[in-house]
Parts: C-alpha cells; structure tokens; sequence
C-alpha cells in the first residue's frame, strides 16, 4: 500500500519505519535537518520495536496521492501541513496522530473530502537528533472515526494494525479528552527537564500532576464527555484519581506509571521540542483545559501554572528542581 506520512518525527516517524519493514511504500514529509538526514541516511528506528533502517523517500510536501495517510505533527502545525498537502490528500483517508482537542474536527476547511480519523498513540517514542527514533515503551494505538465511516476506521486501523497494537473507540472526544488526562505526564518533564521516572519520584511532584489530571477529567465531565479509558488510563485509575485522597491517588499514579515506562528514560513530547529548540504543545494540552475549564465554570489553577511555567521554560531555558516544580503548581 501506498502510505504517506506528514511529519516525521517520534511517532510519525516510528511508523513510517515498521510500515516500511512490512512491505508499504513509505513517502515521509519532513524538513531542515531531518528531511536532510532521511534523505541521506534513511530513517533509523531503534528500541522497543527492534532496530531498523528504513529508506523511505522524503520531501517537503508530499509528491502524489496516497491510498493512506498519517498526519503526526504537533498541534499547531497541523493546519499548515494539511493545507501545505491538501491537492495530494484530496479524497484519501487521513489518521490525525495529535493531541489536543482539536484534531481531525478542526481539519474541515483544509481537508474537506478526506475521511477523518482521530488517533491517540500511547507509544513512548523519542525524537532528539535528525534522522533518528527511539522508542522507550512500546503501547497501543487507538482510533476513532471522525468523518469517516466505521468501515474506514476499521481498514486504517487494520493497516497499522499489522505494526503496532491498535484498537478501536465508538467516541472520539471521549478518546481525545481521555489522552489529555494522561498528557498531563509532560509537565513534570517539561518543567524539571529530567526523564519522567526521575520526575515522579519526587512526591510532591507526582500529587500536584495528580491534581493536573483531576482537573482535566472533572472538566471533561462538566463538558458532557464519558471519558473512554486508554490502555494507560483505565476506568479504574480515572476513578482512583478523581476520587481518591491526592497523596494516595498519586501514589496510585506513580506506580502504574512506573510500571508501564520501564527503565528507559522518557523524556515525553514537551521536553522533546524544549530540547530541539521547538515551540511546545503546552497551550493544546493543559492550555486546552484551562480554556474549556473557563467555558464551563470549572476551576482550573493548576493546569493554568503549568501553562505558564512550561513557557517560562521556553522563555528562559531554566528548568526547576523537582520540589521547587511542585512548590509553584501548588501554590
């Protein structure tokens, strides 16, 4: 099959490698140094998956229709390089691998005949130097139908499905929202800017993000939505984080987080682009919250410190120690 990916970076990138060791034909679109190392290095993917070299072709928009295509950039990149690669999306279905709230719903006027489909992606994947992609923790993605049929979902989802685990959801903001709660993990990195198993032995630091993600699922439930669970958030963890005592609910946390990471240092997204020099996702992940918390009369402080002090990192470059982090969340 003939697949084309947008943005090849960690995730973006991770499958574009494994769907070229299965046989598809992989175009990829990418730029600067990492366009520029795929073309002339390939594509290196090493880690959870096994290594691979894939050589894929690359360029900066992507050269003819596809059969399948995968848009994985960050979230406000998302409407450029849809428009940027609308005359070759026309009509093809389209997997949106982003978080946020936003997703496939906000892509109508740039892709207005291709089948949407909305992905959250619990694969741990790092993308630090051109050319190169480490995963950490291998884990299931899910899909949900946007604009497309159930038919459609269910043949995307069988493609990537030969690759990774996938499954999929009935809602697709039951899944968004769902993943939110879990992106709330990229604070303690982004804001320390230690691997997240370092982060979370701070306990401190682990209850104010417990309250994070409390925040997070109290406005998706005042905004009408039935949070669908993920593989790394199940019904009984959304339960235990909501209802719990937050020192016992982080401890909860902790432990669960810990036992899916493994020992290999994650990093997760935010820090990533902090490293590369890159603007974060930080106003689509707890910015989202804030803002949907603000429509509906749900208080939302600590979502709103880490939106400040994840851009006063971008500002500054200066990271905090663990406890001063969970100090200035609380606060």
């Amino acid at each position: 099959m003939r697949i084309g990916i947008i943005g090849a970076g960690a995730l973006g990138g991770t499958f574009a490698a494994l769907l070229d060791r299965a046989g598809h034909d992989v175009v990829v679109t990418a730029r600067g140094a990492q366009l520029d190392a795929i073309r002339d290095g390939g594509l290196r993917l090493d880690g959870g998956y096994g290594d691979v070299l894939a050589r894929v072709r690359a360029a900066e928009v992507l050269p003819a229709a596809p059969d399948l295509a995968l848009l994985a950039v960050k979230a406000q990149d998302a409407q450029a390089a849809a428009a940027q690669n609308a005359a070759a999306l026309d009509g093809v279905p389209v997997v949106v691998v982003q978080n946020g709230l936003e997703g496939p719903q906000a892509l109508a006027a740039a892709l207005p005949t291709s089948p949407r489909i909305g992905a959250a992606s619990m694969i741990a994947a790092s993308f630090l130097s051109p050319g190169v992609v480490t995963v950490t923790a291998p884990g299931v993605t899910v899909l949900a139908a946007a604009t497309a049929t159930v038919a459609q979902r269910d043949a995307a989802a069988a493609v990537l499905g030969s690759v990774v685990e996938v499954r999929t959801a009935p809602d697709l903001a039951g899944l968004q929202w769902s993943k939110l709660v879990v992106n709330q993990l990229n604070a303690a990195p982004a804001i320390t800017g230690t691997p997240l198993q370092e982060a979370l032995g701070s306990r401190a630091l682990t209850t104010a993000i417990a309250a994070a993600m409390r925040e997070t699922i109290r406005v998706a439930r005042a905004d009408g939505v039935r949070l669908e669970g993920l593989p790394a958030l199940p019904p009984a963890l959304i339960r235990a984080i909501d209802r719990l005592p937050l020192p016992i609910a982080s401890g909860v946390l902790r432990r669960g987080v810990t036992a899916r990471m493994g020992p290999v240092p994650n990093p997760g997204s935010t820090l990533q682009s902090l490293r590369r020099g890159r603007p974060t996702e930080i106003d689509h992940l707890s910015g989202a919250v804030v803002a949907a918390g603000a429509r509906l009369g749900v208080p939302t402080p600590v979502n709103r410190r880490i939106v400040e002090l994840v851009h006063g990192v971008e500002a500054t470059g200066a990271f905090l120690p663990a406890v001063e982090a969970a100090r200035a969340l609380r606060a």
